[in-house]
């Protein structure tokens, strides 16, 4: 006969539910330099990958980022890089007619208004600006679709300005650390300009969006295998893998 003990089964803890182990004091350095290495099997992300392969002006960039709102990287790169296979000046884009950018950007979301806002951007730039967008943030931002994600991008990537680039990996990743407490990217961009090392302005973008898309995803993030547990706070988080 069996005792009562030996017939109660242990509770096994969900191995996706949110430990409270003790965390150390977050060091962004220390933190930022484990992202590094953790994405280095990933793909570059999309703005980055495009400098990589030539294409890293102002103009370039500004487009690209246009071609990447609501769109994943997985289409809005080679997206950009058919665009500019066709058409890689503005002189060149300016002479297409909507119609005929929206055909060569058609995998990407809203392309019919991206289609009539980037052929704008490029007759502006002939017409106004000779033949290249300035290296100026309020340039950019003054034409038409166009906020300081973008705008902020493209200067640091191709005129190595130091301004931070808030999209939505960025804004879910340093809020789930809780380095920041903000509730939407704009809040999120002022936070990190008031305390992010300014070394790290340009690079957070091109390394919290591999490690939010593959490490730090929005639902059941890898915390088992996050080289930041142990600083994170897991603000929000309730379940992981």
């Amino acid at each position: 006969m069996h005792n009562l003990r030996d017939l109660l089964v242990p509770l096994r803890e969900d191995p996706r539910a949110v430990t409270s182990e003790p965390k150390i004091p977050f060091d962004i350095d220390e933190a930022l330099a484990a992202v590094k290495q953790a994405v280095r099997p990933f793909p570059r992300a999309a703005m980055f990958e495009l400098a990589d392969r030539g294409y890293r002006s102002v103009f370039h960039q500004l487009v690209a980022c246009i071609l990447s709102i609501r769109t994943r990287d997985e289409v809005s790169l080679p997206t950009a890089l058919r665009l500019f296979e066709h058409a890689r000046t503005a002189k060149e884009l300016a002479n297409l007619d909507p119609g005929q950018i929206d055909r060569l950007i058609q995998p990407v979301t809203f392309h019919e208004n991206k289609a009539r806002q980037i052929q704008f951007i490029a007759r502006r730039a002939m017409e106004e600006l000779g033949g290249e967008l300035p290296a100026d943030v309020e340039a950019l931002t003054a034409l038409p679709g166009v906020g300081p994600k973008c705008a902020h991008l493209a200067l640091g990537i191709a005129s190595g300005q130091e301004r931070i680039s808030v999209d939505i990996h960025v804004h879910r990743v340093t809020n789930r650390w809780g380095y920041v407490q903000a509730r939407s990217p704009e809040l999120t961009l002022a936070a990190l300009e008031g305390k992010l090392p300014r070394k790290w302005w340009i690079e957070i973008n091109s390394l919290l969006v591999p490690f939010g898309k593959h490490i730090c995803t929005g639902s059941l993030p890898h915390c088992s295998t996050c080289p930041v547990l142990r600083m994170c706070r897991q603000v929000g988080v309730t379940r992981h893998r």
